[in-house]
């Protein structure tokens, strides 16, 4: 009996080892997630804002758009991105980025449309809200632990800039 007890032991196991895999594998179910973001353009929308056209019939059209130019209102962008995940959990890279940018003349009437596709420029991260630089900065540890830093001289000029007695130094 104590045989066949083990035996239903480890195919208790067993069982419960094939149920936890299937579970695992069934939460990858998400392979090859397509995303799609931004505003799609289609032919039929960019025909009812022609060359000609008011702003406010292609705000009508097209909507907010995504983006103006900085230094000049006479730009609305429109911008769309597909990206790409194999997985759920990993970071989706960009198959696919298409911008229309709708130039307007000096009486704020369309002047002509535009499109740039991810071969005509270079990925721009919005979201970090940083702008990459060539050197490092240190901070006040770094250069005290790479020896940047005298601490003696650092805190005499520290100490020298504070005024006493009103300014006055003895």
């Amino acid at each position: 009996m104590q045989v066949h007890g083990h035996r239903a032991k480890s195919a208790h196991g067993v069982f419960l080892a094939m149920a936890l895999a299937a579970t695992t594998l069934s939460g990858c179910s998400s392979i090859g997630e397509t995303i799609q973001n931004g505003y799609v353009v289609d032919q039929q929308t960019l025909a009812l804002v022609p060359p000609g056209s008011s702003k406010e019939q292609v705000y009508l059209s097209l909507g907010t758009p995504s983006a103006t130019a900085t230094f000049d209102s006479e730009v609305f962008y429109y911008i769309s991105q597909k990206r790409y995940r194999a997985v759920a959990f990993m970071k989706p890279h960009i198959e696919e980025q298409s911008v229309l940018a709708v130039y307007f003349n000096k009486d704020s009437a369309v002047d002509h449309l535009a499109h740039y596709s991810l071969k005509d420029g270079r990925v721009i991260d919005m979201l970090t809200m940083t702008t990459p630089t060539g050197g490092v900065e240190k901070t006040f540890l770094m250069r005290l632990l790479s020896g940047g830093v005298n601490p003696a001289t650092a805190a005499q000029q520290l100490l020298s800039r504070v005024p006493s007695n009103n300014g006055v130094r003895y």
